[in-house]
């Protein structure tokens, strides 16, 4: 992806906004990765429509989803204890380690970027627009610019990066601007209940890995072998009846 040449969230945020999104210790080769914790989100769709404003994610797009758990959409189910329960799964780029989009790129515009935190990125620049990777990805993640991107309110430029051309793959960038600059992504510092944990999985003794430890973190459609770094904490808690 194309470097900014917008404002850096370091100097677009207040101190106390810097302070409370730092991405603290890390290794010395940090591999990034995160965890949802489910049994604190709420569904509000605030960091996907943060993730909209950062990224400059044009209308009808979408890199972070909100999904409901269950057959139907925004369907509760009876529990175990006869109450009605729902729950929601945010959905985003896994930035796996064995990414099978990286695979099918005729032109290497998806790759892992080795030298910050491994992550998977797109090249817009060399993206063909052949979508092979779109086909490819078990999770449905990725996006197609079909048409000059259209925002809510014309001419207002927004956004910390650079908007994507016409006939591009774009996705989750793990907002990878920020962590550059020792910020975590604006989903994590943008979630109301904190159920976003980010970190260095290289890392043993960080929040992220004793979170994964701790609460038995899964991860999805493991059966594929994608390796991906992006990890669920199931609830715990049961109500009384």
């Amino acid at each position: 992806m194309t470097e900014s040449a917008k404002v850096s969230p370091i100097a677009a945020l207040p101190e106390a906004s810097r302070r409370y999104g730092a991405v603290g210790r890390v290794s010395r080769e940090p591999r990034w990765g995160m965890a949802v914790d489910l049994e604190r989100c709420i569904g509000c769709w605030t960091c996907a429509v943060v993730c909209k404003s950062e990224n400059a994610v044009p209308l009808g797009l979408w890199w972070n989803r909100i999904l409901t758990r269950g057959e139907d959409l925004d369907t509760p189910r009876v529990g175990e204890l006869g109450r009605l329960e729902m729950s929601w799964v945010p959905l985003a780029c896994q930035h796996c380690d064995d990414p099978p989009c990286m695979k099918v790129c005729p032109t290497s515009a998806t790759f892992v970027d080795g030298d910050r935190g491994r992550l998977v990125q797109v090249n817009q620049d060399d993206c063909i627009g052949c979508r092979y990777c779109m086909a490819a990805c078990p999770y449905g993640v990725r996006v197609f610019n079909w048409s000059e991107p259209r925002y809510p309110v014309d001419g207002l430029e927004f956004g910390m990066v650079e908007r994507r051309p016409v006939g591009s793959v774009e996705k989750c960038t793990m907002c990878i601007h920020r962590l550059v600059e020792g910020q975590v992504p604006a989903c994590v510092w943008s979630c109301p209940v904190q159920a976003r944990i980010f970190g260095d999985l290289n890392d043993p003794d960080g929040d992220l890995v004793r979170a994964i430890q701790d609460r038995g973190g899964k991860r999805l459609l493991e059966e594929k072998g994608t390796q991906p770094r992006v990890y669920y904490l199931e609830p715990r808690r049961r109500l009384a009846p």
